[in-house]
């Protein structure tokens, strides 16, 4: 409608004087050599978009891409690709052709920034702590870090590199607790899984994901969890096929929208 509305002024414009109307575009609306203002840009995103994030980050994600959809009609969201983050750095090193990066740690998002398959424009949304995950009712009675020392007790870590690997086991260090895992997964949903099956009797996972609904399992909060901080890069990576749509999306997480599902679903803020 803007666009019949430009036409319409411009031809009555002509019609009166060809100076008039020279004038009366520079002065009224853009004209057609204008870079469009960053609304206009935003309104004209459309296509497929791909995204990787975190496995923390699916509930969230999903939700966000939903609402991101209903604002912005012409672009459809891919199925995301969730999984630990550093194994989806890998992928996208080998060339995986991807739009939007979402890490649960700085690290590995400054792996692509180090191999310029990122930008550094990579700015933070979200944080997350790490809990002890149990099955229901706790059958075990853990009630600390210290408790999973216990060589009768089955642990599960995510695998080191992991965020949440990583995370684990500055918490244990951080408490002088060694163990040593009956295995190390690679992403936190296969940490929680396992515990919620019964086939550990604790794994460490972020607050969010043993808060979730779907979520099976009871949480044990270590007495440091807050002195281990995961904080939540975003970008659109280099060489994306749909820059526009990329970078419209990054704004919706990181705008108030973005940020009101994340805090519902318990992360917190970048700034925490």
């Amino acid at each position: 409608m803007r666009i019949r509305s430009r036409a319409t002024l411009a031809f009555t414009a002509l019609a009166a004087a060809t100076a008039l109307a020279l004038s009366g575009c520079g002065a009224s609306t853009p004209g057609a050599g204008t870079t469009p203002s960053a609304t206009d840009a935003g309104s004209k995103a459309g296509g497929h978009l791909t995204i990787y994030a975190a496995a923390s980050l699916q509930a969230a994600f999903d939700e966000i891409a939903t609402a991101f959809e209903q604002a912005n009609p012409d672009v459809t969201i891919d199925p995301i690709d969730y999984d630990g983050s550093s194994t989806l750095v890998t992928q996208i090193q080998a060339g995986a052709a991807v739009d939007v990066f979402a890490s649960a740690d700085q690290a590995n998002m400054q792996k692509l920034v180090d191999a310029k398959l990122a930008t550094g424009d990579t700015p933070l949304f979200a944080t997350n702590t790490l809990v002890i995950a149990v099955p229901k009712g706790n059958p075990k009675g853990i009630t600390s870090l210290a408790d999973l020392a216990d060589p009768s007790l089955k642990v599960v870590l995510c695998a080191a590199g992991v965020p949440c690997g990583t995370a684990a086991h500055k918490l244990l260090d951080l408490d002088g607790v060694s163990l040593t895992p009956v295995s190390e997964e690679q992403n936190v949903t296969a940490v929680l899984t396992k515990v919620a099956s019964g086939e550990a009797d604790a794994g460490m996972v972020y607050g969010t994901d043993a808060a979730g609904d779907a979520s099976d399992v009871d949480a044990v909060v270590p007495e440091q969890a807050d002195q281990v901080v995961n904080r939540y890069p975003i970008t659109v990576l280099d060489g994306a096929k749909n820059a526009a749509a990329a970078r419209a999306f990054v704004d919706f997480v990181t705008g108030s929208q973005g940020q009101a599902i994340l805090e519902r679903l318990g992360f917190g803020q970048p700034s925490d």
